[in-house]
């Protein structure tokens, strides 16, 4: 996210409108909802979690222990008892 200066983009009118309630200060403009992104879906963050998990979960039924799941993953135990509950609910 970069700043634009409300000079540059906006009417006039607009940019007086504005300047009533906030003068010279930031204001966070927030996206469209329609135009929002989920967490992770720009950064591809959720497909890596989500890989993980399912490794995780492969390496559980193929009788890796949970402690070597969490040292092997840099995860707590309860961290992994979690990731395993939450893949076998899908």
């Amino acid at each position: 996210m970069g700043y634009k200066n409300a000079k540059c983009v906006l009417p006039q009118h607009v940019l007086c409108a504005v300047q009533e309630f906030i003068d010279g200060e930031y204001l966070y403009i927030p996206r469209k909802e329609e135009c929002r992104k989920q967490w992770g879906e720009a950064s591809r963050s959720r497909q890596r979690l989500l890989a993980r998990n399912r490794e995780i979960a492969a390496g559980r039924r193929n009788g890796v222990t949970v402690p070597e799941l969490a040292e092997r993953y840099y995860l707590s135990v309860k961290a992994v008892y979690k990731i395993l509950a939450a893949m076998n609910r899908n």
